[in-house]
């Protein structure tokens, strides 16, 4: 292996396998970074992550990080069973918070909480049921440990030596008392990790008897028995109750825990433990695995199910696993089971008045489950209030319909249907439900008072004027709503907190204004300012946002968003510009046709946004509409390249049409789906100047049991998985395209293998191709360096092939 020492201090690995040597013999560069006016935008200070009390008296302002260096992604990992983990401290990756600050919501005072460890990583963050402590994890090098924090003193401390184990699952959770934290630590005396004999004892052999068991593309799995062996190592935890002195009581023996979930009155512990046999072809929750009461000392009380390893189960988003599911404690009981289980087998296919059946088992858990309701679509959730009602959710993907309940938690009697929609008419949506705490200090329907059930919802407000964020008051029986609160131009108010005391706490930002919370009083709609987080990004100050619509050939809506550089004017002539978009698909014009997104959101900019290029002269086009529509027996994927050309022709003759963009100066780029698009769209179109394809799959037989929302095999539908792979057609891209990706990519089906096979194929044709693999990257990239070098190549390709484009 070759180190070359990059000007940020990290190294930059070029490992020579035949992978990725003919890239890597082309052009062996140390990271690069991108222009100053992009380097400005990603240095921009983060703005804290925030998390209220019950009661929203006081906030946590959680303090991110920057982006970690090539050194932090460097670390080792282990990739076992679809879990990626760093073995050296045996916690799952993740980059963590690095301060706590506690913010009187009234007074407006900031305490930070003092004695953290230096350069903290805390995850886990956890408030104790009284709201006196925050219980979290700090990862360190060589181990996870956990920490408390005074929320009255403002003060933390470690609380124990011994090391969790931060790798799989839940970490830690107070007890309903608060008097303890149940939490998973590495086992004493677990001794060194497994290692891999030189000679092989024998064949890895896998086996399947004719029963029907497809599945869809996986990263990370398990390969052979030593990775068996490491995931019983690395994942295997004790369970400990640690009181607030630090002192420990293990709770039952080392396992595999999936999850684990107390029972409102805190004198069971609901567990869910992995179990062999495990499987080379699905990740973990796909294993086996047994679901189990416990009392609160960690006896166990009753088992439940053992469920089988799932690898057989059906392709499809309909179907699911037979045999009971979804094992979870009704919150407004003091220990009431309740779990779901197919009536039709789990299978989509198959004709049945209905589909599932909720049953529930009340504790000592001695006498036999009672039917409580019984779904006709697939069960999505129940909703529980704290007396006598509760409301079901129910969902069927296939057909996107969406339906809502309200029925007596008591018998199971239906009362009525208050919702039957589909899940794509944004329009309709009546949003989430408030909740409030109740007696347990469980999370159940805030309602009003009255003899009649009224809720309160909050919603994005899709409507034809663009998503309007609402708070809306609704008799579930007679169906009247009231709206209390809606956002109002020329600002995107999202409503956060409200416990029906007259008081909203709304997060609300303008094309010019960063998000800040704000107390709106519902009677006068007066505004208190609770936090003032300032402008992150003071260079696009100016930038000029517009929220398009226009229309698709076949007369279909489109939406997007337009940002022009400060001080352009039309007389300034047209500009090049970079286009960014994802398809979706939908089963219904009307549906696809419905306006998306706010002009009045601030611009927040991720890593890999097309926004930084206004800095660069473009015009940028974000999130450009690429609906893919299949109506009635026609499924979306049956017309995507036809539909995906439209939609790009319609977005270019748009924007020409304004006079802001030069029809041939137009780039376009995507990310993952995005861009296959891409790829797509340079096989079948001239309408380009230049793509951008990051980590995407380029040919849909790597991915035969289905992808996105395809419900479809290769084998049930080969001419639509050949029509759809850019792959296909790769002697026909000749306009100039580069592909990134990392080369750890960890998203299902995009493989990297994807871009180097469509890197060779287009260069065996003489087309203009450029291919960077992103060392330690994933799916989404991580480090510092890595995120610039991306930033660097992709203005390079739009100054070189989009902006200066040879005529």
């Amino acid at each position: 292996m070759k180190r070359i020492f990059t000007p940020f201090g990290g190294i930059l690995a070029l490992f020579l396998l035949p992978f990725f040597s003919a890239v890597f013999a082309q052009d062996n560069l140390v990271y690069q970074a991108p222009p100053a006016s992009i380097r400005e935008l990603v240095d921009a200070p983060t703005t804290p992550s925030v998390l209220f009390t019950k009661n929203r008296d006081k906030m946590l302002l959680l303090e991110r990080p920057d982006f970690p260096t090539i050194v932090d992604v460097s670390q080792p990992v282990l990739g076992l069973a679809g879990i990626r983990l760093n073995p050296a401290n045996n916690a799952a990756e993740g980059a963590g918070f690095t301060g706590i600050t506690v913010k009187d919501v009234k007074s407006g005072q900031e305490s930070p909480i003092t004695g953290l460890p230096p350069e903290a990583r805390i995850g886990n963050v956890a408030i104790s049921p009284d709201e006196k402590w925050v219980a979290f994890s700090n990862s360190t090098k060589t181990g996870v440990e956990l920490w408390i924090a005074d929320m009255q003193q403002f003060s933390a401390r470690k609380l124990t030596e011994a090391p969790l184990n931060d790798a799989f699952g839940a970490t830690l959770l107070w007890t309903p008392s608060g008097t303890h934290i149940l939490a998973k630590f590495i086992p004493d005396g677990r001794g060194e990790a497994p290692k891999a004999s030189d000679v092989p004892t024998g064949p890895v052999v896998q086996e399947s008897l004719g029963k029907t068991a497809p599945s869809r593309t996986y990263q990370n799995l398990l390969e052979n028995p030593h990775d068996e062996a490491l995931f019983d190592y690395y994942m295997t935890a004790q369970l400990g109750l640690v009181d607030l002195q630090g002192g420990i009581t293990n709770l039952g023996a080392p396992a595999v825990y999936r999850s684990l979930n107390y029972s409102p009155d805190g004198n069971y512990l609901l567990v869910q433990r992995t179990e062999h046999p495990y499987s080379y072809l699905v990740p973990v929750f796909s294993f086996p695995y047994h679901v189990l009461v416990w009392d609160s000392k960690g006896n166990e009380v009753k088992k439940f199910y053992e469920a089988p390893l799932a690898d057989n189960v059906p392709i499809g988003f309909d179907n699911v696993s037979p045999g009971p599911r979804g094992y979870s404690w009704r919150p407004d009981k003091a220990a009431t089971l309740y779990w779901v289980e197919a009536l039709d087998g789990g299978l989509a296919r198959k004709s049945a008045d209905k589909r599932d059946a909720v049953y529930q088992l009340d504790a000592p858990f001695t006498a036999q489950p009672t039917n409580l309701i019984s779904t006709t679509l697939r069960f999505g959730g129940i909703t529980w209030a704290d007396k006598e009602y509760a409301i079901l959710s129910e969902r069927w993907r296939q057909s996107r319909a969406e339906k809502m309940t309200l029925f007596d938690s008591n018998n199971g009697d239906t009362i009525k249907t208050i919702t039957n929609r589909s899940s794509e008419d944004t329009y309709t949506d009546p949003g989430r439900f408030v909740y409030a705490p109740n007696a347990y200090d469980r999370s159940v329907l805030l309602l009003d008072k009255g003899k009649q059930p009224t809720v309160f919802t909050i919603s994005e407000g899709a409507s034809p004027e663009g998503d309007r964020p609402f708070l809306m008051r609704w008799n579930l029986i007679s169906g009247k709503t009231d709206t209390l609160f809606r956002s109002q131009a020329p600002y995107y108010e999202s409503p956060v907190f409200f416990d029906n005391t007259g008081t909203l706490i709304v997060s609300r930002e303008s094309v010019e204004e960063p998000p800040n919370y704000y107390a709106v009083n519902l009677k006068d709609r007066a505004l208190t300012a609770i936090t003032a987080f300032p402008h992150p990004y003071p260079s696009l100050k100016g930038v000029q946002k517009q929220q398009l619509s226009y229309p698709r050939n076949d007369g279909l809506t489109l939406t997007g968003t337009l940002y022009l550089p400060k001080g352009y004017k039309k007389e300034d002539g047209p500009l090049p510009m970079l286009m960014w978009a994802y398809p979706r698909e939908f089963k219904t014009a009307a549906a696809a046709s419905q306006i998306k997104g706010s002009p009045y959101r601030f611009t927040r900019i991720a890593w890999g946004s097309p926004i930084y290029w206004v800095t660069r002269g473009y015009a940028v086009l974000d999130n450009a509409d690429m609906p893919i529509v299949g109506e009635g027996d026609d499924e979306p994927n049956d017309t995507f390249v036809p539909q995906v050309q439209a939609n790009a022709k319609a977005a270019i003759d748009y924007v020409a049409s304004l006079g802001v963009a030069d029809p041939k100066r137009i780039g376009v780029g995507g990310h993952s789906y995005g861009a296959f698009m891409t790829a797509n769209l340079l096989a079948h179109t001239n309408l380009f100047a230049a793509g951008i394809a990051r980590s995407g799959a380029y040919n849909r037989t790597l991915t035969p049991f289905g992808f996105q929302a395809e419900p479809r095999t290769y084998w049930e539908a080969p001419e639509v998985y050949y029509q759809m792979s850019p792959f296909s057609f790769a002697d026909k891209i000749k306009t100039p395209i580069l592909l990134i990706h990392g080369m750890d990519d960890d998203n299902s089906g995009t493989f990297p293998i994807n871009s180097e096979r469509l890197y060779a194929a287009i260069k065996g044709h003489g087309g203009t191709i450029r291919l960077v693999f992103l060392p330690k990257e994933l799916h989404g990239y991580r480090a510092k360096e890595s995120v610039f070098h991306t930033l660097w190549e992709m203005d390079q390709w739009l100054e070189k092939y989009v902006k200066n484009k040879a005529d």
